[in-house]
């Protein structure tokens, strides 16, 4: 299943709910939560129901956003509907029996079959089938017959990949696997399949929470041999670069360090800027060095 914001032509159309009734209650039942279990199917987003998408001449670029484990793809929807309002067409992904719901068309749903794996090399596993998902959903987005109407806007020359945890780790995998993708950012995730050094050459960032830094990411940084950025936000946690935070504030949580408002901001702001730096090539000094208006990222090394 995947959802697809893109600019739109201003004309009336629904609002898109957050998520399914059914996939709400999956997602609250698996936290714990007191609440009504179709709460998120209620959360107003700002996308609209099929509206036609804004013609372009050269086409739009397309980012592919692939959630975190255990997690569906409308996590993502603060960063998704922001892409959009900046001239990306955006898709994102679920990657069924790998979160909490995935329901499809006709009311089935997969629930998380792979919560219940303890297998050594389960995590490795995930990454290649996110990635064999990725390049299916490329297939069927720019190949010879899109599955989309509005494909026909997409730029095929101009795709990036951002993912959140595994999906981070699934999106520095495809970015080495797929020749299609130019640049992948991965959000906090652990990279389980190791990086042989000289194997990515195009343009990457990680950006990582406020943690003990990740073995795997000093494992692998020396051999990345093009284009990178390496961003900490400070008071930020794993759950920061998705929805959680703005809606765990909206329910009276505690949003931690970080206001839920700026994390989503600082998220939106850096991968949109590297994404307009290197999908469409205009330089964005947000990413050259420490910026005073955003002091809780801090560049823990700038090397080229």
């Amino acid at each position: 299943m995947v959802s697809l914001w893109y600019p739109a032509v201003a004309a009336p159309g629904a609002r898109v709910p957050y998520t399914t009734a059914a996939v709400s209650a999956r997602i609250i039942a698996a936290e714990g939560l007191p609440l009504p279990p179709d709460l998120l199917a209620t959360v107003r987003t700002s996308a609209r129901r099929d509206v036609p998408v804004r013609p372009v001449a050269r086409g739009w670029p397309l980012v592919v956003l692939s959630p975190g484990f255990s997690l569906s793809r409308e996590s993502l929807t603060g960063l998704a509907e922001d892409l959009a309002s900046r001239g990306y067409v955006v898709a994102g992904v679920d990657h069924p029996y790998e979160a909490w719901g995935v329901e499809f068309p006709d009311g089935r749903v997969a629930d998380c079959l792979a919560c219940e794996l303890s297998v050594p090399d389960t995590a490795a596993r995930l990454i290649e089938g996110r990635a064999a998902d990725v390049a299916f959903l490329l297939d069927r987005l720019t190949g010879p017959r899109p599955a989309w109407q509005g494909a026909r806007f997409i730029d095929p020359t101009r795709i990036g990949m951002v993912g959140h945890s595994i999906g981070g780790a699934s999106a520095t995998h495809a970015l080495r696997a797929d020749r299609r993708i130019d640049a992948a950012v991965n959000l906090d995730g652990t990279l389980f399949l190791p990086i042989p050094a000289g194997a990515v050459t195009k343009p990457f960032l990680l950006i990582g929470s406020d943690r003990p830094t990740d073995a795997s990411w000093l494992r692998d940084w020396p051999g990345l041999t093009g284009w990178k950025r390496w961003l900490t936000v400070t008071g930020s946690g794993h759950l920061s670069f998705t929805d959680r935070p703005i809606l765990g504030a909206q329910l009276g949580m505690d949003p931690g360090v970080i206001p839920a408002d700026r994390q989503m901001l600082v998220t939106r702001e850096y991968v949109a800027a590297f994404l307009d730096q290197h999908l469409r090539h205009r330089p964005r000094p947000l990413l050259a060095a420490p910026n005073e208006a955003y002091p809780e990222v801090l560049f823990c090394d700038a090397a080229a």
